[in-house]
């Protein structure tokens, strides 16, 4: 889930999971922070350990929200949690693999297979380019296993689709920074799910023993204050906020704040905005640059948020906010209602196309805290095609 390089992560009790905040909650209380000011100096830097990953597959037991810590957990906890995860990751993409799926029943090994199995794939968004190269290489690896039935050519797809879509996954690194926290800033389009998302994020990082600073930088949107105040009051994280300040004042604020109080991680919140906003865009532009005053090297992960019904969209998205910002990552949200998942292909087949990597951090199937999960091709791959 996240690959942690500080000895402090591990060990210790794991804080009760949250409840999800309701739309009728009340607003936690903000801590407004002076006007932007000179950085303060570094504290000195925290001994640091040999990078330890925390393999995805072994992530901390998720739980769903309660009010009392849980008791301990069971040997085969982590498993049963997975098992339950991957089950939610079926159902919330089968609108996008009931197409795919259905063209394997009763069908041969034909030109016609290969014929419904394109029109299913650019149906879900997968791009033609990348439709293409998936065909051509399944066609390869049924050649190759001597396939005989279509649920062979099932299998053999998922494997395609695995191998495709690999460079994408990565875990989010955490602590390899000696003289401040970790920075994330993430934007996006309005209704993408930024907020919602970084109280999931913050709440994970919470079950992994991480200290998490919020920076409430819509400054111009009350409700998305109050949104990140609740999920901060939740999580029990410290948040930055002004009303109607400058959202690059705040950034700047939060990151100091993050550093003097010794924060694992400062996670910036933007205000939602259309790539054609050239205004806005260039507000996104000034908040990283005054972030990057803030604290040196700073933001170390810009990441996008883009919501899965957007379709290729969503890739047009992608293409502008990088543009802007350079992007260093994404989180796939609300994959569970729609029927164009595929549009994951089409992101691998643009960053192939770049000659770069940008994966895909984490992808939402629900509204649940622990619907939002790491993306795993292979698990990825199969769920669509179970």
């Amino acid at each position: 889930m996240f690959r942690f390089l500080k000895e402090k992560f591990f060990g210790g009790d794991k804080p009760p999971a949250p409840a999800a905040p309701a739309a009728s909650d009340a607003p936690a209380t903000t801590v407004p922070e002076p006007a932007a000011a000179p950085a303060p100096s570094p504290t000195p830097p925290a001994a640091t350990a040999a990078p330890v990953a925390v393999p995805v597959g072994d992530a901390a037991p998720v739980a769903a929200p309660a009010g009392d810590a849980a008791p301990a957990a069971a040997p085969n906890a982590s498993t049963a949690t997975r098992q339950g995860w991957l089950t939610r990751l079926r159902d919330g993409l089968r609108k996008t693999g009931s197409a795919l799926t259905a063209v394997f029943v009763g069908a041969r090994i034909d030109d016609a297979l290969y014929e419904e199995l394109e029109t299913a794939l650019l149906l879900a968004d997968a791009g033609t380019q990348a439709t293409q190269h998936l065909l051509q290489d399944l066609k390869h690896r049924v050649k190759a296993a001597g396939a005989t039935d279509a649920a062979q050519v099932r299998t053999l797809l998922a494997d395609a689709l695995t191998e495709w879509l690999a460079p994408l996954q990565k875990p989010l690194e955490v602590g390899a920074q000696v003289d401040g926290p970790t920075v994330w800033m993430v934007a996006g389009v309005n209704g993408a799910g930024k907020t919602t998302t970084i109280g999931k994020l913050t709440w994970h990082l919470a079950q992994h023993g991480a200290t998490v600073l919020l920076a409430a930088a819509d400054t111009f949107r009350a409700a998305a204050r109050e949104q990140l105040g609740t999920w901060a009051e939740r999580n029990g994280v410290d948040i930055v906020a002004q009303e109607g300040g400058d959202p690059a004042a705040v950034a700047f604020d939060a990151v100091s704040a993050g550093r003097a109080r010794g924060k694992d991680v400062v996670i910036v919140d933007t205000a939602g905005r259309l790539p054609t906003q050239l205004h806005l865009m260039e507000e996104l532009r000034k908040v990283k640059r005054v972030v990057a005053k803030a604290q040196t090297g700073a933001p170390h992960e810009v990441l996008l948020v883009i919501d899965g019904n957007t379709g290729q969209n969503a890739l047009a998205q992608v293409k502008a906010f990088d543009a802007a910002l350079q992007l260093t990552g994404l989180i796939v949200t609300k994959l569970d209602g729609t029927a164009k998942g595929g549009v994951l292909c089409a992101i691998a087949q643009w960053a192939r196309e770049q000659r770069r990597t940008l994966p895909v951090y984490f992808i939402g199937v629900g509204e649940r805290l622990e619907d939002l999960q790491p993306f795993d091709a292979r698990e990825f791959a199969q769920a669509l095609l179970a």
